[in-house]
């Protein structure tokens, strides 16, 4: 079933991507492919980087004689360092430039990839630290650059939006393709060989970074602690910026927790029947292609302010496959690939959003910020003892949550239009 299901996935995911070619706007303007090529080459690395590394840390653990609790432990040092130490990251981008925060990103996932030839507790610690700061990078850096780079440009919203849907089909190839590669130099070199290619391609990345990408900035003369003030202060004064960020971090600490419980509520259903995981996860990663293709569609007739409504109660329903019918095979592996395609919708649109209603000035710290939430979820989830039933009880209430958050924010900007943006920025709060 598993791989008759991937297969035809794949199938629709091609048609899919086709039809979408010709039924969204082309845009035949050089200057814009030769931008967007320019940042999907070294995004594409960049996620490469991290998804090499995925499918082997726990079984490197393993081979290093560590307990369940010790790895636990320290998956908990990742969240954890991301948590405390992601913001300061963001004031830092900031401050002194997006590209230097990207280049800082190989610098440091390198770093961990290094640490992991050492079987020693405090040495993979630090490589778990270093890997928690480079993950919040990868994910406000990367697209503070391109958001600044794509305004300036005056390219136009709608192709922001190819951008970023773009980004997340080659994410989702990306992350197969890195799960083969990583299978094939692991079988012949042993677990820590996938964490010399991701290395590798790592340094590639950022020697591209230097060559192609100009710098660009927040406010490079404020101070990090003025950036960070300010970022604060915006999400707790603007109801767009809260929702948001709300909407942010309810779903995607959902994600990160679904990521740790499919496995064994796949395997509770399928009883006695082993389940092949690479064909699982290949199916999972075309699911999301096939999200970031329907993105393409609705953001033709709808703004992601009022879809993402559906899409949010959508993903609660998925997740829910587990509770309500938790033996039965098809329903829940059913809604786990729905859910999967409800997370090809969401990061594009996301990204619109944040490019939307999120100041530049403060952009890296913002959306770093946006991340304390997500990771306090997933470490309360880790760190407590609670049954697969309940785990899911909670993600199913979280993304109800954020579904609410979604609509609050449609009502607010239900009547502004698109190109439009409702936040009351800081000097203007200053101001009055």
């Amino acid at each position: 079933m598993f791989v008759g299901v991937f297969y035809g996935l794949a199938s629709v995911c091609g048609l899919l991507y086709f039809y979408t070619r010709s039924a969204t706007e082309s845009n035949d303007d050089p200057q814009f492919k030769s931008f967007q090529r320019t940042y999907l080459i070294v995004y594409m690395m960049a996620v490469a980087g991290d998804w090499l590394q995925g499918p082997h840390v726990y079984a490197l653990y393993e081979s290093y004689g560590m307990s369940k609790h010790q790895i636990e432990i320290l998956f908990i040092a990742g969240f954890g360092s991301s948590l405390l130490f992601g913001t300061f990251i963001g004031s830092i981008a900031d401050k002194f430039g997006r590209r230097n925060n990207c280049l800082m990103y190989a610098i440091l996932y390198g770093g961990a990839c290094i640490t992991k030839h050492f079987g020693n507790m405090p040495v993979l610690m630090i490589g778990r630290f270093l890997g928690g700061v480079a993950t919040s990078i990868l994910y406000s850096a990367f697209e503070s650059w391109l958001i600044f780079e794509h305004n300036t440009r005056g390219f136009s919203d709608s192709l922001l939006g190819t951008v970023f849907s773009n980004a997340a089909l080659g994410n989702s190839l990306i992350a197969i393709i890195s799960g083969v590669a990583a299978q094939f130099v692991a079988e012949r070199f042993g677990f820590v060989a996938p964490f010399d290619l991701a290395l590798s391609v790592l340094l590639i990345m950022a020697v591209i970074i230097m060559n192609t990408w100009p710098e660009n900035y927040g406010n490079e003369k404020a101070p990090i602690k003025e950036s960070f003030e300010k970022a604060t202060r915006a999400i707790k004064e603007d109801p767009n910026v809260f929702c948001l960020g709300l909407v942010q971090s309810l779903f995607e600490g959902s994600m990160y927790t679904f990521v740790l419980e499919w496995t064994p509520a796949l395997s509770r259903a399928a009883g006695d029947v082993g389940i092949p995981h690479g064909y699982i996860f290949a199916a999972f990663m075309v699911a999301t292609m096939i999200g970031s293709s329907v993105f393409k569609l609705l953001q033709q007739h709808e703004r992601p302010e009022s879809f993402m409504r559906y899409v949010l109660l959508l993903a609660a329903v998925c997740l829910s496959m587990p509770i309500v019918a938790p033996d039965n095979l098809g329903l829940v592996f059913g809604g786990f690939l729905v859910f999967e395609m409800c997370c090809g919708i969401f990061w594009p649109s996301m990204g619109c959003l944040r490019g939307t209603y999120v100041s530049e000035e403060t952009r890296s710290t913002t959306l770093n910020l946006f991340r304390i939430p997500l990771n306090l979820i997933v470490i309360f989830i880790l760190w407590q003892n609670f049954s697969m039933i309940s785990i899911f009880k909670f993600c199913v209430f979280f993304l109800f949550a954020a579904s609410i958050a979604q609509h609050a924010l449609f009502i607010r900007t239900e009547h502004t239009p698109r190109h439009q943006k409702l936040p009351i920025t800081v000097d203007e709060d200053e101001n009055l």
